[in-house]
């Protein structure tokens, strides 16, 4: 016999018994197999299932609910669009009810919004807060809106990180310059001048075009003023 055959011959021998070792293995543990077959087979059922059956229904159920406060918010009734009337739900119940749906998220934004405008603006940030959005730019309002309240709060500084956030993520000649310049004017009423001035040279280097780049320099000079006193 040859080197060669012998070789074919004494890996066949190996592959043969691994064959059979795996044939033990499948013997000896089959019915853990088969079990743990089966329970895949009831995870992967249950997940469609709760798709088909619960997930999607309440999805839809909860856009149909979301109609009518959001009519009372386009009215500005804003009390009534957080809370209700009695026959249609508001954002809270809402966004608490669906929370898991996106139109329960989207509640949220609207509850924030309304909070803001009727001047509660712990809840304001509360909502806005647990609103999340696969839209970046509808995302960075949200966070503005954050800044907004911490504004009427008097809270200066964690107002300007607000902005600072909303600014620095999808960038664009709309609403990039509007978040740099509440950013800058938190700055200023935080006493931080210098960082007030590096945020306005940047809106006029970079958004020389936009509406808030118009009257840049007087905001430039005061600042300057500001840091020399």
């Amino acid at each position: 016999m040859s080197k060669e055959q012998k070789k074919h011959e004494d890996g066949f021998e190996q592959l043969e018994g691994a064959l059979t070792s795996g044939e033990q293995f499948i013997e000896k543990n089959q019915k853990m197999i088969v079990n743990f077959v089966l329970i895949l087979i009831v995870i992967i059922a249950g997940y469609f299932g709760y798709q088909r059956f619960v997930s999607e229904p309440k999805a839809k159920e909860a856009a149909n609910q979301i109609f009518g406060a959001q009519n009372y918010f386009e009215r500005d009734s804003f009390n009534l669009a957080l809370n209700g009337d009695g026959n249609i739900l508001g954002f809270v119940e809402i966004a608490d009810k669906y929370s898991s749906t996106p139109t329960g998220n989207l509640a949220n934004y609207y509850a924030g919004l309304s909070y803001l405008y009727t001047g509660d603006y712990q809840n304001a940030i509360k909502y806005l807060e647990k609103f999340s959005a696969d839209d970046l730019l509808m995302g960075n309002m949200a966070i503005s809106n954050i800044g907004d309240a911490y504004m009427q709060l008097g809270d200066y500084k964690k107002a300007a990180s607000y902005y600072k956030k909303a600014a620095g993520s999808k960038a664009n000649d709309f609403s990039t310059p509007i978040f740099l310049m509440k950013n800058a004017m938190a700055l200023e009423k935080a006493n931080d001048y210098a960082g007030a001035l590096k945020v306005y040279e940047q809106i006029e280097k970079d958004f020389p075009n936009s509406p808030e780049a118009r009257d840049i320099e007087k905001y430039i000079e005061r600042a300057q003023l500001k840091i020399k006193k």
